[in-house]
C-alpha cells in the first residue's frame, strides 16, 4: 500500500520530537480504523501520541480484522502538533473475496481539534471536534446496491475522562462520542442510499479498565444508520486488550462484532494492530 510508505516516511520524519513526552502512558489511545486516536472502532477525544503543548508526535500503525466473510487490512499515520490538532490518514482495503469482486479500497482524511478539558486532570473530560472526508476507490458494488455517493465527510463530537482511582483502585477510561454520519459500513459500501439520504447522528461509546499501568481491557459499541433497503446494517460493538510496553509501541488484540454486512450474516472476528510512536 503506498499509504504505509507515506506513514512511515511520516514518522520517521517526526522522530526528533521523542515518544518520551510528559503525557501518561497510554493516555494517547490507539488507533482506530479510521485513523484517528481513540479505540478500535471509536474515536475518543484524546490525541495521537504524548505530545505535551509545545512539542509535535506521530504515529504509525497497521491493523487487521478477519472476518467470517471478509478481510480489513488497514495501515495508518497521524500527527499530534502541541497536544492540541491531530491530523490523520488511512487506507482501508476491504476483501470481498466471498464475492467474487476483489476488494473495496477507501481512503480516510482526518481532522481533530481538542476543544477545552483534560483527559486526566481538571473538573472537565475532554472534549475535542473531529472531520473525517472519506473516499471510495471501488464504487461499483457499493452503487449496484443502492449507494447514491462514493465520497462524504463524518463530523463528531467526543468527550473522554480517565480515573486513576476509580472502582476497585485501577484506572478507568470512558469515552461517548456522537457522530453525523450517512456512511454504509464506514464508507467501505458508500454514502447514503435508496432508504435513506440524510446525515444521521448515530452514538459511540467505549470503557476500558486498566489492569496495571501497561494494559487495558474494554468494550466499544458503535451505533450505525441503515441507509441501503436491500441490506441490512447493524451496530458494531467489540472487546479488546491493549498493551503499552512503552511510549514508542502499543499492541491490540480484540474481538469484533460487526453484524450483517452486504447480506451476509453474523459477522464476527479478530482484530489486531500494531502502533509505533514517533
Amino acid at each position: 500500500m503506498k499509504y504505509i510508505l507515506i506513514a512511515l516516511l511520516l514518522a520517521s520524519f517526526m522522530s526528533t520530537a521523542q515518544a518520551t513526552g510528559g503525557r501518561l502512558l497510554a493516555t494517547g489511545g490507539v488507533t482506530t480504523v479510521e485513523g484517528s486516536s481513540g479505540g478500535g472502532i471509536v474515536p475518543w477525544a484524546t490525541l495521537s501520541g504524548y505530545a505535551e503543548d509545545d512539542e509535535v508526535s506521530a504515529i504509525a500503525t497497521l491493523s487487521a480484522l478477519h472476518l467470517d466473510d471478509f478481510d480489513l487490512k488497514v495501515a495508518a499515520a497521524s500527527v499530534n502538533f502541541y497536544n492540541r490538532l491531530e491530523l490523520s490518514v488511512a487506507q482501508q482495503d476491504f476483501n470481498l473475496t466471498t464475492l467474487g469482486a476483489g476488494e473495496i479500497r477507501q481512503q480516510v482524511f482526518g481532522a481533530k481539534y481538542r476543544i477545552v478539558g483534560d483527559l486526566i486532570y481538571g473538573k472537565l473530560p475532554q472534549f475535542a471536534m473531529g472531520i473525517q472526508y472519506k473516499r471510495n476507490r471501488d464504487f461499483a458494488v457499493p452503487q449496484s446496491i443502492g449507494s447514491q455517493h462514493d465520497d462524504d465527510f463524518d463530523i463528531y463530537l467526543a468527550a473522554s475522562r480517565a480515573w486513576l482511582n476509580g472502582p476497585f483502585n485501577r484506572t478507568w477510561v470512558a469515552s461517548l462520542t456522537a457522530r453525523a454520519t450517512r456512511a454504509n459500513q464506514m464508507g467501505l459500501l458508500g454514502f447514503g442510499g435508496d432508504a435513506n439520504n440524510s446525515h444521521e447522528v448515530m452514538i459511540e461509546g467505549s470503557l476500558g479498565i486498566f489492569l496495571n499501568r501497561s494494559v487495558v481491557v474494554g468494550v466499544e459499541y458503535r451505533q450505525k444508520p441503515d441507509n441501503l433497503a436491500a441490506v441490512e446494517e447493524d451496530d458494531w460493538m467489540d472487546v479488546f486488550v491493549a498493551w503499552f510496553p512503552s511510549k514508542s509501541v502499543s499492541l491490540t488484540a480484540g474481538w469484533a462484532d460487526l453484524g450483517d454486512i452486504a447480506g451476509f450474516t453474523s459477522q464476527s472476528g479478530a482484530y489486531m494492530s500494531i502502533q509505533a510512536s514517533f
